[in-house]
This record gives C-alpha cells, sequence and structure tokens, in this order.
C-alpha cells in the first residue's frame, strides 16, 4: 500500500515474455505429441489420467495446462491495457505502466509472428507432400503469398488450361 505500482515490475519482467513465442511455434507439435501417445500408449494414458485426477490440476486437463502459456501474454496485454484506462495519467506508475504495455505488445507481436511462421511451414510441407516430393520448398526463408485456380492461355490457339498456381 506504501507505493501501490505495478508498471515498474513488469516492465523489468516482460523482456522475458519473449521467450513465449518459442513456446508458441512448438505448442501444435507438443499437442499432436501428447495425443499421439495418449492413443498408442495405455500406460501413458492411464499416467495422464491420474495426474490429472489430482486436486492440484482443478480437474482440467494436460492440455488445457498447456494452452495457459498460449494465452499469458495476450492475457496480460489485455490487463495493462484496461489498468492504463482505469489510472489517472498524473500517477507515478502511468510512465512505467506504459512502458510494460510497448514491451509486452512487442512480445505478443513476437508470438503472433511466431503462429504465423509455423502455420506458412506447414503449409508448405502440405503443398511439398501434394507435388510428390519432388521439389524441396520446405525453408523458414520461402514464404506462400498465395494460391488459386488460374487460366493459363496458350500462346498458339488462345485456349485457355485451368491450372493451380501456387506464388
Amino acid at each position: 500500500t506504501a507505493t501501490p505500482r505495478i508498471g515498474d515490475i513488469l516492465q523489468k519482467l516482460a523482456p522475458f515474455l519473449k521467450m513465449y513465442g518459442e513456446y508458441v511455434k512448438n505448442f501444435d507439435n507438443a499437442m499432436e505429441l501428447v495425443k499421439t501417445w495418449t492413443e498408442r500408449s495405455p500406460q501413458f494414458k492411464f499416467i495422464i489420467q491420474d495426474i490429472q485426477k489430482e486436486k492440484v490440476c482443478g480437474n482440467l486437463t494436460l492440455q488445457h495446462h498447456m494452452l495457459e502459456p498460449v494465452q499469458r501474454i495476450p492475457r496480460y496485454e489485455m490487463l495493462l491495457k484496461d489498468y492504463l484506462r482505469k489510472l489517472p495519467q498524473d500517477s507515478l506508475d502511468w510512465k512505467d505502466a506504459e512502458k510494460s504495455l510497448e514491451i509486452i505488445s512487442t512480445a505478443a507481436s513476437h508470438s503472433n509472428s511466431a503462429i504465423r511462421k509455423m502455420e506458412n511451414l506447414k503449409k508448405l510441407l502440405e503443398i511439398y507432400e501434394m507435388l510428390g516430393e519432388e521439389e524441396d520448398i520446405v525453408n523458414p526463408s520461402n514464404e506462400l503469398i498465395k494460391e488459386g485456380q488460374i487460366l493459363k492461355l496458350a500462346a498458339r490457339n488462345t485456349s485457355a488450361q485451368e491450372r493451380h498456381l501456387f506464388l
């Protein structure tokens, strides 16, 4: 109660939130692994079920707990925006809270960017498999810009041929 501030604390801790981007990048893969091993291994399934029954888990599934870190940064960003809306602009915490929001917004952006990159790589992998795995296009530097049907006009007789284009 002597110094009711949180902006200065968040400002010091916010740079560490960028590491959530790595967690988010691997989230879908981790969820898929849990699903696969739950289906493949009865022993794994029973261990997970036993752990989930414990009081400390709050009757929530492992997948629910795995989702929490993905939601954390957007939640911090939302709470800090709300805090700033209600905080008087002449408050001692205003500048620190504003700087904290800026850092947390950057971390959220970094996290969203990691998600988009992973989705892009997944899509490239799907295209690679559709093309018969002949041309290796799966590379973090490659980006799918657009795909769709086009009409190719033949130069000789101006007939149109339907094609599917990946740009």
